[in-house]
């Protein structure tokens, strides 16, 4: 051990006895370390959340964060890379009997092909390009969220997630309802998704303009009055893409979430809902369609 130089010490610790100059020292070196501690903290203490290293690798590119146009192109460009296995399987299909037995089928549905992919991207690039890029700049530079220097924790990042998703799936059934009873709504803002008779994971997104805003309003709105911290609003954002996507993938897949979660729907119980123009309004869970007399059973398909 070092010894303790007189001169980093206070001159009344020499005329103290033993065990005082013993308290004395500890005392001074705790007094010494705290200091340190506060201006030279290590970002990946043992006590720092175990994201700590995701979020200081994005805070290191703030200025992309904080961009106006990120989260637009965050939602274009996501939801076509989700959207590209499924691409495949629709186009790949007939030869890929062991994927093609999963297809949900109907009697009124077209044939998907790849016409209708590109013809349904096409209609989503120019809304987004036209009114949802600007759009969603302006709402991004009103809102200025702030940027902790630390991460969340593991627990705070489940509940806050998932307080997103089951406020979303509320505030979105009863606004997806109020589309289908109102006819105004329903033809100024809903009917545009409904263009398409087959269903397939494009069109999750294939909505007039004022819908598109809407639902992204809806989400931002969530996490906001949940007090998302950015990582988590970050991870909120992408697996709310994610399942809208599955809904409309048009797959009833043996590892698709709706095998996991059982109050959730899945893309047989949202393609219900574009079958019969009709029930099934909850963008992923039951439950409010069984509490409000919407939900919609297989077996009552045409």
């Amino acid at each position: 051990m070092r010894l303790i130089q007189r001169r980093n010490l206070p001159f009344k610790y020499f005329r103290l006895p033993f065990f005082l100059q013993s308290l004395s020292a500890v005392v001074y070196f705790g007094q010494t370390t705290r200091d340190m501690n506060n201006t030279c903290v290590s970002p990946y203490q043992p006590h720092a959340p175990l994201l700590q290293p995701v979020w200081d690798y994005l805070l290191r590119h703030e200025e992309l964060l904080l961009s106006p146009y990120l989260p637009a192109s965050v939602a274009f460009l996501g939801h076509v890379l989700m959207c590209a296995p499924f691409l495949l399987m629709d186009v790949m299909g007939s030869r890929w009997t062991s994927i093609h037995r999963y297809k949900i089928s109907g009697s009124r549905e077209e044939t998907v092909c790849l016409r209708l992919w590109l013809s349904s991207f096409l209609r989503i690039f120019w809304k987004y390009a036209v009114y949802v890029f600007p759009a969603t700049a302006v709402l991004q530079r009103l809102r200025t969220p702030e940027m902790p220097t630390m991460a969340p924790t593991c627990w705070q990042v489940f509940w806050q997630i998932s307080s997103c998703l089951f406020l979303f799936d509320a505030l979105f059934y009863f606004w997806h309802d109020a589309m289908h009873r109102v006819p105004w709504l329903y033809f100024q803002v809903h009917r545009a998704h409904h263009r398409n008779t087959a269903v397939f994971a494009m069109i999750a997104q294939d909505s007039s303009a004022s819908e598109l805003l809407s639902l992204q309003t809806i989400a931002i709105c969530c996490a906001v009055l949940v007090g998302c911290h950015p990582l988590s609003e970050i991870i909120f954002h992408l697996l709310n893409m994610w399942m809208a996507v599955e809904d409309h993938c048009g797959y009833d897949l043996p590892w698709a979430l709706h095998r996991i979660v059982p109050f959730f729907g899945g893309a047989p119980f949202h393609q219900l809902h574009h079958r019969r123009f009709r029930g099934n309004y909850a963008p992923y869970f039951t439950h409010w369609d069984r509490l409000f007399g919407t939900y919609l059973e297989e077996e009552e398909t045409p």
